[in-house]
């Protein structure tokens, strides 16, 4: 076939143009994302109850649909979270799982569960975790001229924001929120620290007493006078005519101008109460910069292309700048900034590691004409692997654009070997068009089994449960897709071009300039260097054998952990200050700390309390839990950022929890340790819920036996208990509901009904200016005979302390306690918990974290290498139809793996994800060096040549490609050792192992296994 092709120059180039054509266009039709899309397994069900406490709301909620949800398949780990009037069960399945199947699954269950759970509850909402979830933008708005101070001064109470705040939400809400939502890209905005209006009414009490009526009557009054008729329907003649009562309440002076007859004489109502329309009570704020805010989060449509919706964003939000210059908008959280800046990076990287490819190819090939040819090979097999990946339904994101990289230095190698055997053919005497598809056929072979061996390395790998697998499907598809690529375009396209360069040439030609810098003589420094080898073969089993402990000894003492070290210039850090502080209190104290770190950060986003959100791709905050967003100046920042934060903590509140973690994007969601290295579950001896004190004081003793490590405070909450008084109550005529009536009001949630305005509504309640708790218990009822009674001869005050959240695993309740530890310290760690909880006897203890899992993975890793090992035998042993020879190209790999992990552990890099699949990729491609020479020694033994003469001929024709093939694979991916972004710190250590396993292996192939063939068959010919 080839020598036909040869000879139809434009019906290949014709053929590749329209291969190209399609490529291209099949480029732009690629989506591009940060990450593969991979089904998230994870389903998490959350539970309302406003009036039920943890503990209650744990044992007849949460439980319950517990002991149901178990039952769904594929469960692999299941744990719930009680907490006042919410509750949360995060359910975990299988990689892989069907999530789709799993959300119906779920769904029956609670419906099966619902009769056993209170009849006035909310139906639990069920969400499953996707891509989606993260919103693309989070925007800010704020006042550019807001005046804290200019709120009303009279009762901060019930003014505390400015009017131009509350003008800011009303704008924010119903104009830029629409606006934004019309585009296209955009599914929804969702809107937090809104601040809406309220009408609050505020009887006059001594003109009631004086006329002798009840709050209740201006209640009634209001209630009769806000009445919808609707429409009714009266005939005159051949017409019908539509009548309309409008007898509702709309606004302000519309409830201060409702008359009241009294005692025959007319009263409006603002003669008997006043009537203030203030903010409502925030339950939560949001702040950017220490500036009242609205925060934005702009949620993508599942198939918007990021850089289309980022471009929209820049334009509206330079027209809002421009139309609404007292308005700040401040883009935050940018997950396209980060796509862009980690895709970009790789790209540039891709286009350096080529070039650096291809001068390695102009210097060793001493012409201009072959290394072109060469060179073409990586644009013609990237665009040809761009639409096998259109194809097949991989889209473009760091994780495939890594393989690419990986396979630009695998491309170049087939059309090295293609070119290098022609001219080797050419060099020896034969017609220049019997050398071509001679030489051309001789390598197919070889050639075919290096990219099945080094596709056979993957095929295993992508069966890994969880990260492993979803990071090397795509990996391994983009590797295999470029291989097979590079494989099509060396032995159909370049042959044909080589002929057609030279076919005029009688021999082949040479540049001058070229040949002055080829200084290194190749084929004599190898023969010296072998001969060495094979006078101190001693020296070289000992060295092989002395591998083997050395391996064992690195592999035990290399940090071991699930990802890399991404650099960051953001996080987020979450606050529970642990103590009953009110959202205004809790607003505060948070504003006052991210002011110690102003000079370092670029932009703060502080969350206090309740938020408005309605999706859940923020947490859920407490009254007291504080959610900060830090970006940094500067990456090199964040450290400090860090450290001043929790030195500020630790000084001023020792009580407060807190914690520092990634801001949310699409690969933490996928990859990131939910959990910290070790997880200390403790366990109350009774199986009930701990309790409060015992806890306290184990994790007392925990922290004097482990001074150096960081032991969080348990976290309280304080209630106040009103007890009511029933003799008391009986005596004075007094019911329940008169009692729960007046703590309404006088805590302002007496709410009478709401006037409707666009999309919202501002309700009207009846109450009092203040809510200290010493003047709630100072509110008066009235009794059936007209008796004023202060609620605190009714009700009594009491406290209680109690866990702030109730958390419950398969193994029943617990209470973690969080370790942040290095794998060295974590056994010595676990034996000390281990000791000081065994001495006491109302806790057990389990352990979890992602040391454990970490490990798993590794050690399925291990397992899933040896079955691809096993593969790469049987492939050789059917290439070479020989049991021996693969153990001898195999042998290589031990040795490979432990200068590779030496490098990374003398570096203070760690065995990872990503350092294994550059010992996988390593391991694929190495052996196809030692796969050439042995399939060049064993041809030349079969053509009469001695045992020695043959392996030391078959050394020298094949050095130079296996020396080229190792700088151009080497210098394809030294790009990614420069860091800075997310898709070159994961790419790090992958590219550090390959490099690292890459010089190793290049040298071992190059003497080590000559000298093992050797030894082998020196023997078997004695025999």
């Amino acid at each position: 076939m080839i020598k036909r092709l040869i000879e139809r120059p434009v019906a290949v180039t014709m053929t590749l143009i329209a291969v190209l054509v399609l490529g291209f266009v099949s480029i732009g039709m690629l989506p591009v994302s940060l990450m593969p899309d991979i089904q998230i397994p994870q389903i998490t069900v959350r539970v309302v109850d406003d009036n039920a406490s943890a503990r209650e709301l744990d044992a007849t909620i949460v439980k319950p649909l517990k002991n149901q949800l178990m039952q769904v398949s594929h469960l692999r780990d299941i744990t719930t979270e009680a907490r006042n009037g919410t509750g949360t069960i995060f359910m975990q399945f299988d990689p892989g799982s069907d999530i789709n199947y799993l959300f119906i699954e779920t769904n029956e269950k609670i419906d099966r569960a619902m009769s056993s759970l209170p009849r006035d509850m909310e139906r639990p909402k069920v969400v499953k975790a996707s891509a989606t979830d993260i919103p693309a933008f989070f925007i800010n708005m704020s006042l550019t001229d807001e005046d804290d101070d200019g709120v009303v001064a009279s009762s901060r109470e019930l003014f505390p924001v400015s009017p131009k705040f509350m003008e800011l939400s009303r704008f924010a809400g119903q104009v830029i929120a629409k606006r934004i939502e019309q585009i296209p890209q955009v599914a929804m905005v969702d809107v937090s620290g809104l601040s809406y209006p309220e009408l609050l009414i505020v009887p006059d009490r001594k003109k009631l007493e004086s006329l002798g009526i009840s709050e209740q009557t201006l209640e009634n009054a209001l209630q009769r006078n806000n009445i919808k008729l609707g429409n009714l329907t009266i005939r005159e003649g051949e017409y019908q005519y539509d009548i309309r009562f409008e007898s509702d309440i709309l606004s302000k002076k519309d409830i201060e101008n409702v008359y009241l007859n009294i005692h025959d004489r007319l009263y409006q109502f603002k003669d008997l109460a006043t009537v203030i329309e203030h903010p409502q009570r925030r339950q939560g704020m949001v702040r950017s910069d220490s500036h009242n805010a609205v925060s934005m989060a702009v949620i993508k449509q599942s198939d918007a292309q990021m850089s289309d919706l980022r471009a929209e964003i820049n334009g509206l939000m330079q027209h809002f700048r421009n139309e609404y210059p007292h308005v700040q908008f401040t883009v935050t959280r940018d997950q396209t900034q980060l796509l862009e800046y980690s895709i970009g990076n790789l790209r540039n990287d891709i286009i350096v590691g080529a070039l650096l490819a291809c001068l390695i190819i102009f210097l060793f090939m001493q012409d201009f004409r072959t290394p072109v040819l060469v060179t073409i090979t990586i644009p013609l097999a990237l665009i040809v692997s761009l639409l096998f990946f259109h194809l097949l339904g991989i889209t473009i994101n760091i994780v495939s654009l890594s393989g690419l990289v990986l396979g630009i230095g695998m491309m170049v190698d087939n059309s090295i070997v293609v070119i290098d055997n022609i001219s080797q053919h050419w060099d020896r005497g034969e017609p220049l068009k019997e050398a071509v598809p001679a030489a051309t056929n001789e390598v197919f072979g070889p050639m075919l089994s290096s990219v099945l061996t080094t596709c056979s390395v993957f095929v295993p790998l992508i069966f890994l449960s969880g990260i492993a697998g979803s990071l090397f499907y795509d990996q391994a598809m983009a590797v295999a897709i470029g291989l097979f690529s590079s494989l099509m375009v060396s032995v159909l396209v370049i042959p044909v071009y080589y002929y057609l360069f030279y076919r005029k040439s009688p021999f082949r030609p040479t540049n001058r300039y070229l040949e002055k810098l080829a200084v290194v003589d190749f084929r004599g420094g190898y023969e010296r260097i072998l001969k060495w080898f094979f006078r101190h073969q001693r020296f070289v089993w000992i060295s092989f054998i002395a591998v083997f402990p050395a391996l064992w000894f690195v592999y035990t003492e290399i940090d071991k952990e699930k990802l890399p070290p991404l650099t960051q210039d953001d996080m987020l850090m979450s606050i529970d200050w642990n103590s009953r502080i009110s959202p205004e209190d809790n607003d505060r104290r948070t504003d006052a700390l991210m002011s110690e770190v102003a000079d370092l950060a670029a932009q703060r986003t502080a969350m206090t309390g309740i938020q408005q959100f309605i999706l859940s791709h923020t947490r859920e905050l407490s009254a007291s839990e504080a959610l900060v967003y830090v970006r940094a100046k500067s990456p090199d920042h964040l450290p400090q950022i860090k450290e001043r934060l929790e030195k500020r903590l630790k000084e001023q509140y020792p009580d407060a929890m807190f914690h520092f973690e990634m801001a949310g994007n699409i690969f933490d969601m996928i990859f990131s340790e939910t959990e910290p290295p070790l997880v200390a579950r403790l366990k109350p001896t009774n199986g009930r819920a701990p309790d409060p004190d015992k806890l306290n004081a184990l994790l007392g003793e925990l922290s004097r036996a482990l001074p150096d490590i960081y032991i969080e405070p348990a976290v309280w909450q304080e209630h106040v208990l009103f007890v009511v008084k029933p003799r008391v109550m009986a005596l004075y005529g007094i019911d329940y509901n008169t009692v729960f009536s007046a703590l309404k009001k006088a805590t302002n949630q007496n709410r009478l009904f709401t006037i409707n305005e666009g999309t919202f509504s501002i309700p009207v309640v009846s109450g009092n200016r203040s809510q200290l708790s010493a003047d709630i218990l100072e509110t008066k009822v009235t009794n059936g005979a007209g008796v004023d009674i202060p609620l605190s001869m009714l009700v009594g005050e009491t406290r209680s302390r109690d866990l702030k959240n109730i958390i419950s695993g398969t193994e029943g309740d617990f209470y973690p306690v969080n370790v942040d530890a290095s794998d060295r310290q974590i056994p010595q760690l676990m034996s000390t918990i281990r000791a000081v909880v065994q001495q006491n006897d109302d806790f057990d203890v389990g352990f979890s974290g992602s040391y454990f899992s970490n490990r798993t993975m590794i050690g399925e890793l291990i397992v899933v290498l040896t079955v691809a090992f096993l593969l790469l035998f049987f492939i050789l042993a059917a290439q070479f139809e020989s049991l021996v020879q693969p153990l001898i190209i195999l042998s290589e790999i031990l040795v490979d793996i432990f200068g590779a992990l030496l490098i990374l552990w003398l570096l203070g890099a760690s065995i990872n994800l990503m350092s294994l699949i550059g010992l996988v990729v390593m391991c694929g491609v190495v052996i196809n060096d030692s796969i050439l020479k042995v399939d060049t020694i064993n041809k030349l033994r079969k053509n009469g040549y001695s045992l020695i003469r043959a392996i030391m001929e078959g050394g020298s024709r094949r050095i130079k490609p296996i020396v080229m093939t190792s700088l151009t694979t080497i210098l394809a991916v030294l790009p990614f050792l420069y860091r800075g972004d997310m898709g070159s710190d994961l790419q790090y250590p992958l590219s550090l192992t390959l490099i690292s396993g890459m010089i190793v292996g290049t040298v071992v192939s190059v003497f080590y296994v000559p000298v093992f063939y050797y030894t082998i068959y020196k023997s078997k010919k004695k025999r």
